[in-house]
Parts: C-alpha cells; structure tokens; sequence
C-alpha cells in the first residue's frame, strides 16, 4: 500500500496466530509512527531469542544451554514425569505452582493426516527416558480434544510394559462453574472421571 517495505512487514506480522490483515496493518502502523524504539527492541529480542533458544535434549522445551532450567535443577522430584503437548502448557502447569516434577514435550498430538505420527513427537526419546531415569509416575496432560486423547491413549499403550504408573489429569467442570453454561464434551469428561465425594 505505502512501499514493498511496510507491505513485506505486515505480511511478516501474519505469521503470529489470530493475526490477520487488518490486525497486522495496525501493529506495523503502531510500531513505526508511535513506538520505533520498542520496535527495534522487539527486532533485538527476537534475533537474540532465534540464535540463543533451542530445545532442551531431555524435555524438548525450550533451552539456552543443553537442558532447560528444570531439567537441570536438583530440586525437581525425578519420579514424576508429566507429558504435555506444548512449551505453553508446561508454562500453565508452572505458574499454577502445584507440580515439582519433570516434563516430557510432544510438541503437538497425533495426528496422521498432517503427518504427525510418534517420531515426530519423539516417543523414542520418551521411552529412552523411561527406561533410564527413575520415574514411577508417568502423567498424561494431553488436551481434552479427540487427537489429545488418542495421542494418550496410545502412549499408555507404547508403555503399558514399563514399570511405571500411568495417570491422567483430570479434566471436568472447572471451579466456580455451572453446569448449564459448561459445554456437552466437558460435561461428559466430568461424569466419566468422577472422584469419590470428600467433605472439604
């Protein structure tokens, strides 16, 4: 519209999710008429985050040195190894503050039609840690979607021989919720994990 430049750069800012072309025309307007210095700042932070970040060689998060901050702590409780499906969701569980353990990464869920199948989500390097490390407690934090499930229904099989125990978390109604406004799917999940009822 104004240049090939502004154009090249609104084009680059459609690759964030949820970002389409109107969305990207006002960020590229903000960043060069209102906030040049924080757009050269993000242009910094983004080159130093590219170079320096890579994933770690045991949970497949992200890493600046060969493993990531918890995998190379010594106060992480090396029985308990959760399996998530994203960085973000290894992100969620640590600002909840209620996990010690470790974590496995699949970088995404089963899925054969846009060829992801367990090499890409690095069942090698899971079953390899399983059999080297000493975790007890393998725990299964795929979404709640129908490729999540199937994504941890087959690593309960791939591990059924392992000694190890395999849980799932669990998912229902949230806190403070009502059932009328909670979705059919969350319902159903809700009845088939039930807990036994305890006072407090």
């Amino acid at each position: 519209m104004f240049s090939p430049t502004f154009d090249e750069l609104v084009n680059r800012l459609r690759i964030l999710p949820g970002v389409g072309p109107k969305s990207a025309q006002r960020m590229a307007l903000q960043l060069l008429t209102r906030n040049r210095q924080g757009a050269l700042a993000l242009s910094q932070a983004l080159d130093i985050a590219m170079h320096s970040l890579h994933p770690c060689q045991l949970c497949r998060a992200f890493a600046e040195q060969t493993l990531c901050e918890i995998c190379a702590s010594g106060t992480r409780d090396t029985a308990l190894l959760c399996v998530v499906e994203s960085v973000a969701d290894v992100m969620a569980i640590e600002q909840s503050g209620s996990y010690r353990g470790r974590y496995f990464v699949l970088g995404g869920r089963l899925s054969p039609l846009d060829g992801i199948g367990p090499q890409e989500l690095g069942m090698p390097l899971l079953l390899q840690r399983l059999k080297t490390e000493p975790v007890k407690e393998l725990i299964l934090a795929t979404n709640a979607t129908v490729e999540g499930q199937a994504t941890a229904h087959y690593i309960q099989e791939v591990t059924r021989q392992l000694p190890v125990s395999i849980t799932r978390i669990a998912q229902g109604v949230p806190q403070g919720g009502e059932l009328e406004y909670v979705d059919s799917h969350t319902l159903s999940q809700a009845l088939q994990y039930r807990l036994p009822y305890r006072e407090g």
